[in-house]
């Protein structure tokens, strides 16, 4: 799912696997006289070649060795006037750059697909670069199976054991777990900008792609190319302030969909409906779970409340294609089959038809996101806020209440419990080229408010509002938002003001 920014529970967080870029046949993509990139290509998947950059575990000690970053490029062989790269980012973290740009013809307009190599990486930690990793697949599955939402002491005192087990199989795993940030990803995409030659870095990115850019922007302000950032994370927030707006975004998307769902014949909610109907089903599959009655399937799989939750969610990232899957989701569910709720819960999870992953990335997200941003409350504090959450957002707050549990538990065993965040506080002043910003009013996963604050904090930015629903804005529909976009990364001509765009 492009650009999904993701909720998180307490041990986890709320894409087909590709083999490695080993392939030495001479690649079948067109010649470009102004690629001067020093990386070492060689083809793959098709009409694509593939490389492997060499980076520093940790840049304050090189003698530590080097993480492998996989790194994969496409160039249209209809290419004329070449700029150069455009580097894209679909977001987690977590999510397979690399995978992402296997799709590049249809993540741009063919106007900048002519004119860009499209490049995808997988930032340290992800799919084919030097990997995190914690849980097998039946452990992942057992993980999201478990209680979301301890409500009691026990059920509490359980989430601290489960939420141990996964830490300590993340530090047995995984060698060198504090250096998979993203800021030390930024640092990547440099070297990355190095090797493929190019003057400045032209950027791309998604929801937590925007914060990857965003500290990229920070550290080499002189090497901004034109940099689109869509689904903005706001990064001077806590982590604990951005669970909490995200909950609530949550939470209104909810309130819209059940405000849509009557102009629909096939509305299962009765009439007048509430947030309080989804409360009631999430309380109810917690005591009776739901199975998976599609003939096709041999899924033994009971469909729990942590994945209903999940469903639900994942359904909020997109009106045009998730709100009808909800739908039938909910008329399945009130009869016992929990068979769309599982699809759902599994395309957001990367959890393929045969029970294995598609990847890595539940497990990078959750390691990545604990390192990027400093947890301040302890194990007993987090619990006793969590009414609090449940009164910002009473549908999905207690789900996120507890997240920062991991990150306390992660941070102490890597003693990594005193992470450096004032990056996060200094404004972007003086980037080469100005940078343009994107938030849609009613994203559920980067809040609208996010966008607002990236583009005051990156000093000579264009914000463009998306008027509608759904997770990002470029592609979605409004070719006010692409023609833009477009004009930009193909002239490096920005808004002459901010842009206001409908669908």
């Amino acid at each position: 799912m492009r650009g999904a920014r993701k909720l998180l529970t307490v041990i986890s967080a709320l894409a087909i696997a590709l083999t490695g870029c080993s392939s030495t046949t001479k690649a079948s993509i067109p010649d470009a006289p102004n690629d001067v990139s020093t990386l070492s290509w060689s083809a793959c998947h098709g009409h694509f070649q593939c490389a492997t950059l060499k980076v520093p575990i940790d840049y304050s000690n090189e003698s530590l060795g080097q993480f492998d970053i996989a790194v994969v490029r496409y160039r249209d062989p209809n290419q004329r006037n070449r700029i150069g790269s455009l580097v894209v980012n679909p977001g987690g973290p977590g999510v397979s750059g690399v995978q992402y740009a296997l799709d590049a013809e249809y993540i741009v307009n063919p106007d900048v697909l002519e004119r860009y190599d499209i490049v995808g990486f997988d930032p340290r930690g992800i799919g084919d670069s030097t990997p995190v990793s914690c849980l097998t697949a039946p452990e992942q599955d057992a993980s999201f199976a478990t209680d979301p939402k301890p409500d009691n002491d026990a059920e509490y005192a359980q989430a601290l054991l489960d939420t141990q087990s996964f830490v300590d199989k993340c530090v047995a795993k995984t060698p060198n777990l504090a250096h998979f940030s993203t800021q030390e990803a930024a640092r990547d995409m440099e070297l990355l900008r190095q090797g493929l030659g190019d003057k400045q870095l032209n950027y791309l990115g998604f929801s937590y792609g925007t914060y990857l850019g965003t500290l990229y922007a920070q550290q080499f302000p002189q090497n901004v190319g034109r940099f689109v950032l869509d689904g903005a994370v706001d990064p001077s927030l806590s982590i604990e302030e951005q669970t909490r707006v995200q909950a609530v975004a949550f939470d209104q998307a909810l309130a819209n969909f059940i405000t849509d769902c009557p102009k629909h014949k096939n509305c299962p909610l009765p009439i007048n409906a509430t947030s309080q109907f989804f409360t009631d089903l999430f309380n109810k599959v917690s005591t009776q779970p739901l199975t998976i009655t599609s003939q096709q399937s041999t899924d033994p799989r009971q469909i729990t409340e942590g994945l209903v939750v999940t469903g639900t969610a994942a359904a909020l990232y997109d009106d045009v294609s998730g709100w009808p899957l909800l739908r039938t989701a909910i008329t399945e569910a009130l009869t016992g089959d929990g068979t769309t709720f599982a699809k759902l819960a599994d395309a957001y999870n990367g959890r393929n038809a045969d029970g294995t992953y598609t990847n890595n990335e539940n497990d990078a997200n959750i390691v990545i996101e604990c390192l990027d941003w400093q947890q301040s409350k302890s194990n007993d504090q987090i619990r006793a806020s969590s009414a609090a959450y449940t009164k910002a957002a009473p549908v999905f707050g207690p789900y996120v209440a507890f997240s920062g549990i991991t990150c306390n538990m992660l941070n102490k065993a890597i003693d990594r419990t005193q992470i450096n965040t004032d990056q996060n506080s200094a404004q972007i002043k003086n980037t080469a080229t100005p940078v343009l910003v994107i938030g849609t009013t009613q994203d559920p996963a980067t809040p609208y408010a996010w966008a607002k604050r990236l583009s005051g904090y990156i000093a000579g930015s264009h914000l463009i509002t998306l008027k509608g629903e759904g997770h990002t804005g470029y592609g979605r529909g409004s070719a006010c938002t692409d023609d833009a976009v477009d004009k930009y990364l193909t002239t490096g001509t920005s808004p002459t003001k901010n842009l206001i765009c409908t669908h």
